[in-house]
């Protein structure tokens, strides 16, 4: 709706003169990029009306900043006509649909729709002061389910003992958890941080009034002075994140089928059917983003036989053709995947996918295994640039690559992909040994 207000009132209300069609490619792009970096559409349930407003004035601030640069860098000594009147209408219509869709929305949640059932592990007296915000303040769009304690209680809501709070989340769709820390021990806390991260439920923390806590647990205010930590959500759990991620997919994987795989696949296509009969792809399921299947696309490599769907290449694989062997020394044979980052069923950057028969295997001997999972697959991966890629012949090997998986996840930047992929391209140069 902002982009759409930006290039409506700039089309209309601007003289011919003044009006640019890159200037409007521009002015939206920028208009993205500084609301990713100000955080003006970081607004939730709790979120006060003050806050909002210094949201939206730093955003326009920076706005009229990027607006005037254009002119400065590419157009300097044009006329610029009406620019009080555009950026004021701007400035109105934005800041009108903000605070429309901000209380149309608590409007909404009043009525008891658009909620997120939660619960409490805990009861002590900062618990009770938040549920009864959850009681009364309808407009936040929490439907409060009970809480959980070591104590029995005779009150309504609640729900029964700590041990039983798990199966109760699974069972009625609880999506967040809000744990009272006078009342956990720190093993606890681990315990339900790790049940809400493997399940996709936000977990919260109601501190203890007089102790301070650490810079990665974020403050947030349900009410004036009612305190609430959120743990310090990873960043794949930002969609803004996501967004750049999937971009840069698109536009990397256009420009390797543009570039590289335009000519290179008639070549290799020749070489493979001049060697063995076959098919040129060779087409597998394997396991993606939350454990859903997908077809998963490679130049075929081997001579055709039973067990390419069940068992992996292993050092001198006799199933290997000549050919072949050179495409996995040289990682060539994945090049097909590019294919499966455009459909989005993979990333450039991520854990490399199994089969379910593997995964089901690797669950049992590696505890944390099924968060690799909370993401898209990747044709490569901090793992594989580690030294952990191709044949597991121990529980070691898989525990090590998990254990490289987890960390990109948990601690994911743009940055860290680039150099994953430009130190994948030079040991493609350089040669792996455990690439057979």
């Amino acid at each position: 709706m902002d982009i759409f207000i930006i290039n409506g009132v700039i089309y209309y209300v601007s003289d011919e003169n003044f009006l640019n069609p890159s200037f409007l490619v521009y002015i939206s792009i920028f208009w993205i990029g500084s609301s990713l970096f100000t955080g003006f559409y970081k607004v939730y349930r709790f979120t006060k009306f003050y806050r909002i407003f210094t949201l939206l004035a730093t955003q326009f601030v920076i706005f009229i900043l990027g607006y005037f640069t254009y002119f400065t860098l590419f157009k300097e000594g044009v006329l610029i006509g009406n620019q009080t009147l555009i950026l004021g209408t701007i400035f109105l219509g934005i800041a009108f649909f903000k605070f429309l869709s901000f209380y149309a929305l608590k409007r909404y949640r009043s009525k008891g729709l658009n909620y997120r059932k939660v619960i409490v592990i805990g009861n002590d007296e900062s618990s009770k002061k938040i549920t009864t915000v959850f009681k009364n303040k309808k407009e936040l769009g929490y439907q409060y389910l009970g809480f959980f304690s070591k104590k029995e209680s005779e009150t309504p809501d609640f729900l029964g003992k700590i041990n039983d709070s798990e199966e109760f989340i699974l069972n009625n769709e609880v999506d967040e958890i809000y744990c009272t820390l006078s009342q956990l021990t720190k093993n606890q806390i681990t315990s339900f941080t790790k049940f809400a991260n493997e399940n996709n439920k936000v977990i919260k923390l109601i501190p203890n009034a007089n102790e301070f806590y650490n810079k990665n647990l974020a403050t947030e205010y349900y009410d004036d002075t009612l305190l609430v930590l959120n743990v310090k959500k990873m960043p794949f759990n930002f969609s803004e994140n996501r967004f750049i991620k999937r971009i840069f997919d698109l536009l990397f994987s256009l420009f390797v089928f543009i570039f590289i795989l335009s000519w290179l696949t008639p070549i290799i296509w020749l070489l493979i059917k001049i060697e063995s009969k076959g098919p040129v792809f060779f087409k597998q399921k394997r396991e993606g983003i939350n454990e859903k299947q997908f077809v998963c696309y490679k130049f075929r490599s081997m001579k055709l036989n039973r067990e390419s769907h069940k068992i992996h290449a292993t050092k001198n694989d006799t199933r290997v053709t000549k050919i072949g062997a050179f495409l996995r020394k040289t990682s060539l044979d994945e090049l097909p995947q590019f294919f499966n980052v455009l459909k989005g069923d993979m990333s450039v950057v991520g854990p490399r996918p199994h089969l379910k028969s593997l995964s089901l295997e690797y669950q049992k001997d590696v505890d944390n295994y099924i968060e690799r999972h909370a993401v898209k697959p990747g044709i490569t991966g901090l793992a594989q640039i580690s030294g952990y890629r191709g044949e597991i012949k121990k529980k070691s090997d898989i525990k090590n690559r998990v254990r490289f998986d987890i960390f990109y996840i948990e601690n994911w930047s743009f940055l860290l992909d680039i150099k994953i992929i430009l130190k994948t391209v030079l040991n493609i140069f350089k040669g792996e040994e455990k690439a057979y």
